[in-house]
Formats: structure tokens, sequence, C-alpha cells
């Protein structure tokens, strides 16, 4: 089958090399030469805001969002997962670094240590005199017995008769003691914690516990009663401190644990006048004559008893391991009231 001739739109001009005149590559009249790359990219990113107009300015704040996101993600990694290893480190590290708190009975001691007072006994002239001339006559009858203590002219010794220790427990000046601080003498001088002094007169007594309440005539500006707490929450072994003034020297702090609970007590030297204690306190922290009437404080430097005896299977007045507190409960009737 013969095959149609095919043939060119074009013109060709004939080279020169091809023995005639020259050709050039035929161009097509209607052809345009094709846009730049970047027109290119332009048109289609008008043509494709204009399909989108209105989509368009969701998606570009939704991108917005996510590169912010991002770069937070970037300046904020997440941190890093602790071992246990570096939890015990840290540990070590803050307490070795960190110095140690104080003790409990530290905390206890300052607490109830602006309460505490010294009380002070004396014998009156009159009253004075009276022993005196007892004394001398007891020692004509027995050369054993003790000398009579030196006095002033006016009949009063230059040392107290008696010392104790006491606690504030109101606003009023009242001060809680031993009984047998005070009874002895019909005078008695109160020194506070800031080193004032001052008279007192005796409010109350229960001799069935050893107490008695006397209110300072004067009482500092400042005066801080203590803060009493029941008993009732008081095992062997826990924590107690004594505060007082043993042998007049203080305050003096001492520290020890409870030993035991609703104890009985029979002092040899108030046999004649009923000298059986009950329901007391057995501790052994160290107490010694002069103790008598302070606070023994829990941990917390709450009041839970006031110290009235320590037992000495040698008859001496000296601490030997043992010693006894009347309950604030039995020591807050005494007051005249019961909180608890």
């Amino acid at each position: 089958m013969k095959r149609k001739s095919l043939y060119s739109r074009g013109h060709r001009r004939r080279s020169s090399s091809e023995g005639g005149s020259s050709y050039e590559t035929p161009v097509w009249l209607d052809e345009k030469p094709a846009p730049p790359v970047g027109a290119q990219l332009a048109a289609r990113v008008r043509k494709f805001s204009t399909r989108h107009e209105r989509s368009l300015p969701a998606v570009i704040a939704v991108v917005l969002i996510l590169a912010a996101f991002a770069g937070w993600r970037v300046v904020h990694p997440d941190p890093t997962a602790l071992s246990q290893w570096d939890i015990d480190n840290a540990v070590k590290y803050t307490l070795s670094h960190t110095d140690p708190p104080p003790a409990d009975t530290t905390i206890a001691a300052a607490t109830v240590g602006p309460s505490v007072v010294r009380v002070e006994g004396y014998l009156s002239p009159e009253h004075a005199a009276a022993e005196a001339k007892a004394e001398q006559a007891a020692i004509k009858k027995d050369k054993n017995a003790k000398p009579v203590p030196l006095r002033t002219p006016d009949g009063r010794q230059d040392m107290p008769d008696a010392t104790g220790s006491g606690v504030v427990i109101d606003t009023k000046g009242d001060i809680l003691t031993n009984l047998h601080v005070i009874r002895t003498t019909d005078r008695w001088v109160i020194t506070f914690w800031d080193g004032s002094k001052s008279d007192a007169e005796l409010i109350n007594a229960q001799p069935e516990n050893d107490l008695a309440v006397i209110r300072a005539k004067v009482s500092p500006d400042d005066l801080k009663p203590a803060t009493l707490a029941t008993t009732g929450g008081l095992n062997p072994g826990d924590t107690v401190v004594a505060v007082g003034f043993p042998f007049g020297i203080g305050p003096s702090v001492s520290a020890g644990v409870i030993a035991g609970l609703k104890r009985e007590f029979v002092d040899p030297d108030r046999k004649d006048d009923g000298g059986h204690l009950t329901n007391l306190i057995q501790f052994d922290a160290a107490v010694n004559p002069g103790n008598s009437g302070g606070p023994l404080v829990n941990r917390d430097g709450e009041v839970v008893g006031i110290v009235t005896a320590i037992f000495n299977p040698t008859g001496q007045h000296v601490y030997a391991g043992m010693s006894f507190a009347v309950p604030i409960e039995n020591a807050a009737k005494a007051v005249g009231e019961n909180p608890f």
C-alpha cells in the first residue's frame, strides 16, 4: 500500500553548507515563549487562594499555631525523668548541706521557759524568832540537832528558808507550785523569767495532792502563761522535760521519759499529815530539791504535770533515778476548775 507523503508546514532555509541559500529552524507564528518558573508558581498560588478564599485564613491560623507550639517545645523541652539514683543523691546532698533541726527537748524547754518561776519562802521576824528559840532548845536537848541558820538582826535569814519552782498558768499571775515548798514559810518572793521579782500571796491549796496556787502581786507586762495539756495521751516511753531550780540553781533543764502512770508514793517526811500521794506520773528525768513545783512538759512544751517528789531508797534527798509528778488534771482542780 502506498503511504501518503508527510510535509512540514514550515519552511526551512538551506544552509550554506548545503550549497544553497541558508535556512533557519521553522517557528510557529502563534507560539508564545514559556513564562518564568517564579511567575508560574505565583499564578498557581493566586489561583489556589481564589479557589479557597474562605477557608484559607483558618488554614493559615492553624499552621501558625502549630508552628508556634513547635517552637515553644523546642525552647521548653519535656523534663528529664528522674531515676531513683537521682532522687537519692539529691536527698543526700540536701541533708549534708542543711543544719540539723533543734532537738524536741530543746524546743520543749524553750517553749515553757518563759513561764517558769523561782519560788523563795521566808519566815516573818516573829515566826523566825520563835523558830530560832525552838531550834536552840532542840540543840540543848539533842547535840546531834542541826545548827540554827545565821539570821539578820531583824530575825530573817540571809538565805531563803525554802526554795522551789513554779509555773505561771494564767495572765492574772497565778502560779502552780507544791504545797511543801511554801508551807513552812509565810512570805513568798517570785522571780520571773526576765529577772523581775514580786511578793506573792496564797490563793488556794490542795493538801491531798501537795499543790498550792500563789499569785504574784506585781507581774511583768509580757507575762507568758504556760499551756496545759491532758495526760490522756501520755504513754510509757514518751519524752518529757522538767524545768526548775534544783538546789536553787537555774532555770535548769533535764529530760527523760515517762516510766509509768497512776503510781503511788508515800512521803517519809509527811507521814503524820497525810503524805500519801496517788495517781502520779513516774518519770526518769533528773530532778532534785528545788525542782519541786516546777513543770513537767511533753515534747511540745505543754505542761502535763507538776514535779512533786523523788524516791531514794537510801533516804537521802537527792535524785536516784525515780521521780514523780502530779498530773495536770489534779493540779487544775487546785486552781478551782478542770479544763479537761
